[in-house]
């Protein structure tokens, strides 16, 4: 099987996890991370099942490919979505070192479903001082906000991420 039949299998794939989900009262998105060995790690949207804002079907995904593999570098690993990524997705399969993605449908089809990712979109294209929800850095009194990062460093034992 080629490059382009195996991304159309895995986004087939996506797509049917999402509407399966969709009957089991999960949102309607599916996810599969394909390892560069091959291995395959689905993930489904359990948002509302959950009470899990976090829980996308991407996210899933990943945390499923995490924990099997016991890793957290999924370096050349490719993700599979039925969906475009929203910001949340997209800086995880960033922080995972996931090498690529591939959707089906895109956020404007979301949005038409009732699903508009644009407000974060927004959000970040807004300048810091205009932005909805402020998000700002204050000093924590007596105590040193460099704590944490000075014991990290000094931490022989730690893994570098």
């Amino acid at each position: 099987m080629n490059t382009s039949e195996n991304n159309q299998k895995y986004l087939a794939q996506a797509v049917e996890l999402a509407t399966a989900n969709v009957l089991d009262k999960g949102g309607p998105f599916g996810a599969i991370i394909v390892t560069a060995d091959g291995r395959a790690f689905e993930g489904i949207n359990r948002v509302t099942a959950n009470n899990d804002p976090t829980a996308h079907a991407e996210v899933t995904a990943i945390r499923n490919a995490c924990s099997a593999l016991g890793t957290f570098d999924l370096t050349g690993a490719t993700l599979y979505t039925s969906c475009e990524p929203c910001p949340m997705c997209l800086a995880s399969s960033l922080w995972a070192r996931v090498e690529k993605v591939f959707f089906a449908a895109d956020r404007h089809d979301a949005a038409r479903a009732g699903f508009d990712d644009a407000v974060f979109y927004d959000f970040f294209d807004t300048p810091v001082e205009q932005r909805s929800m402020p998000v700002a850095q204050i000093a924590p009194g007596a105590t040193d906000p460099l704590t944490p990062f000075n014991a990290w460093n000094g931490l022989e034992t730690r893994i570098d991420y």
